[in-house]
């Protein structure tokens, strides 16, 4: 099984990017009052691409030896996450007003580059791990 790991993880890196940037286009259109970003065939593009991604990421966890996960990172991934999905379903649909949709727009963003830094350092303190470090 561990010969499929590096198409698995391309495939996998390919659906963060993929998703991080239709939600990027799809909250600066919903923000600037373009109400067709969400839309079923947008919708439907952004959960397919939400399914293969936890899909390749599950293939990728059960591959992987339990030492890898040992210092913590993949648990502060998965909370960076839930709070990511979180902010970006109040930036899309549930903020009350343009103020809060765009705090929590700009926040998701954040938490999502946030997310890139702890998954390429695997470190659960991400960009700020060479700092704290030395």
């Amino acid at each position: 099984m561990i010969e499929f790991y590096l198409p698995i993880k391309s495939v996998h890196i390919v659906a963060v990017i993929a998703s991080g940037l239709l939600f990027f286009l799809r909250g600066l259109l919903v923000l600037n009052g373009k109400t067709w970003a969400m839309s079923a065939p947008l919708r439907y593009l952004s959960y397919t691409i939400d399914c293969v991604l936890l899909t390749a990421a599950l293939m990728l966890a059960t591959m992987l030896p339990s030492a890898v996960f040992a210092n913590g990172w993949l648990h502060v991934k998965l909370a960076l996450l839930l709070l990511y999905i979180i902010l970006g379903s109040i930036a899309l649909k549930r903020g009350k007003s343009p103020s809060t949709r765009w705090a929590c727009f700009l926040s998701a963003i954040g938490i999502y580059a946030f997310m890139l830094t702890v998954a390429r350092t695997h470190q659960p303190s991400g960009v700020f791990y060479h700092l704290i470090s030395n």
